[in-house]
C-alpha cells in the first residue's frame, strides 16, 4: 500500500507543468500591470479624468488571460496539428475583416482592429499564434525534405507571402511581417534545414534591403519607414518631429541611473513620450527602476526563454517541440526589437513588450501561448 501511494505521488509530481515557467510569467505579469499603472496614469487622467482607466482594463484582461492560461494548458497540444492547414486559412483570412465597412476600426492612420462592441480586436496578434501552428505542423509532416533546398527552405517559405503581403498591403503592419519572418526562420533552422541556404537567402534580403532603402533615400520616397531610419542614424535632425520619441525615451533611459528616481515618479510620461504606456513602457521602467530594475526585468524574460529551450528540447515530438520554439522565439524577438527600440538601437517600429505593454489582444494571446507552452511542458515530463 506504501509503495503504491510513493508511486502515485512520484508520478503526479514527475507529470506537473513546468513550475519555474509559471513563476516567471506571472513576475512579468505583475511587474507589468504595475508599470502600466505608472506609465499611462498622466494619459489616463488627462483623457478620462482617471488615472485608472488604462490598468483597469489590464487588469481585467489579465485575469481573463490567466483564465484561459489554465485551460488551455490541460488542452493536449497535439489536438492543433490536426487542424494546422485549417488555422492557417483562418489567420490569413482574419487579417482581412479590418476591411470590412463599420467592422474595421482605425488608430493613429492605422486600420489594424476590428471592433467587436464591447472591445476591440488586433487580428495579427492571433496570426502570430496562427502561424507558428502551421509551420510546426507542416515541417513535423515534411521533415524527410527538410535537406532540400527547394522543399526544405523555399516551398515552407512561401506559405509566408499571403499572410505578410496582408500584413504590409491591407494593414500597413510592417512590425509584424518582420516578427512572423524570424519566428519563421528560427523554426526552419530547429527544424533542421541546413544553414547555407539561410546564409544565401540572408545575403540575398540584406543587398534586397539595401537597395530599397538607398532607392528611396535618392528618389524621396518610402514615407514614414524612410523618415524612421533617418531618425534613427541622427535623431536630433529633427528633434521636434520624427526623432522626438526616441530621444525622449533616451533621456528617460538616462535619467534612471543605477536605481532609477522612483516608482512613479516619472517626468517623460508626462506627455513627453507619446503613449508611455504601450511600446515605450520599457523606457519609463529603466527611468523609475534605474538599471538594477532593467537587469531583474531582462533576467526574468532570459529565464522564460531558458525554459521555453528546455521544454523544446524535452518535447515528446516535432510537432511539440517546434511549437515549443515557435512560442519562445515570438516572445524572445518581441523583446530583443523593443528594447533595441527604445535604447535606438535599431530604426522605431511598432513592438509591444510581452507581458508589460498595454494592449489587451496581445496579453490575451500571449497567455494563451503560455498555456500552450505549459501543456508541452506536461507532456515532456511524461517522457
Amino acid at each position: 500500500m506504501q509503495k503504491k501511494r510513493t508511486k502515485k505521488i512520484s508520478s503526479f509530481l514527475n507529470n506537473q507543468i513546468d513550475f519555474t515557467l509559471c513563476v516567471t510569467v506571472l513576475l512579468l505579469l505583475a511587474l507589468g500591470i504595475i508599470m502600466v499603472l505608472s506609465a499611462s496614469a498622466p494619459s489616463s487622467l488627462a483623457e478620462s479624468g482617471s488615472s485608472y482607466t488604462y490598468v483597469s482594463k489590464q487588469i481585467t484582461l489579465a485575469a481573463v488571460g490567466l483564465v484561459l492560461m489554465i485551460f488551455i494548458s490541460k488542452i493536449d497540444y497535439r489536438f492543433y496539428k490536426k487542424y494546422y492547414w485549417y488555422i492557417y486559412i483562418v489567420s490569413c483570412l482574419i487579417l482581412l475583416l479590418v476591411r470590412i465597412p463599420g467592422l474595421g476600426r482605425t488608430v493613429n492612420g492605422a486600420t489594424r482592429w476590428i471592433n467587436l462592441g464591447f472591445t476591440q480586436l488586433q487580428p495579427s496578434e492571433i496570426t502570430k499564434i496562427g502561424m507558428i501552428i502551421f509551420y510546426a505542423g507542416y515541417l513535423s509532416e515534411h521533415k524527410k525534405d527538410l535537406a532540400s533546398f527547394w522543399k526544405g527552405i523555399v516551398k515552407p517559405l512561401i506559405w509566408l507571402i499571403p499572410p505578410i503581403g496582408i500584413l504590409f498591403v491591407v494593414q500597413n503592419h510592417l512590425s509584424v511581417s518582420m516578427v512572423i519572418g524570424l519566428v519563421t526562420l528560427v523554426m526552419l533552422i530547429m527544424a533542421g534545414c541546413r544553414m547555407i541556404y539561410f546564409y544565401i537567402a540572408g545575403g540575398v534580403v540584406a543587398v534586397g534591403g539595401i537597395g530599397a532603402i538607398l532607392y528611396m533615400q535618392a528618389t524621396n520616397t518610402g514615407g514614414f519607414r524612410m523618415q524612421r531610419i533617418l531618425s534613427f542614424l541622427d535623431p536630433w535632425a529633427d528633434a521636434q518631429g520624427s526623432g522626438w520619441q526616441v530621444i525622449q525615451s533616451l533621456y528617460a533611459i538616462g535619467s534612471g541611473g543605477l536605481f532609477g528616481v522612483g516608482l512613479g515618479e516619472s517626468k517623460q510620461k508626462y506627455l513627453y513620450i507619446p503613449e508611455p504606456h504601450n511600446d515605450f513602457i520599457f523606457s519609463i521602467l529603466a527611468e523609475e527602476l534605474g538599471f538594477v530594475g532593467c537587469t531583474v526585468v531582462i533576467i526574468l524574460f532570459a529565464i522564460f526563454i531558458w525554459r521555453g529551450i528546455i521544454i523544446a528540447m524535452r518535447a515528446p515530438d516535432m510537432f511539440g517541440s517546434l511549437l515549443a520554439t515557435g512560442i519562445t522565439a515570438l516572445v524572445a524577438v518581441q523583446v530583443i526589437i523593443n528594447i533595441a527600440v527604445v535604447t535606438s538601437s535599431m530604426p522605431a517600429t511598432g513592438m509591444p513588450l510581452p507581458f508589460f505593454s498595454y494592449g489587451g489582444t496581445a496579453l490575451l494571446i500571449l497567455l494563451c501561448c503560455v498555456g500552450v507552452l505549459l501543456n508541452i511542458s506536461r507532456a515532456g515530463s511524461k517522457v
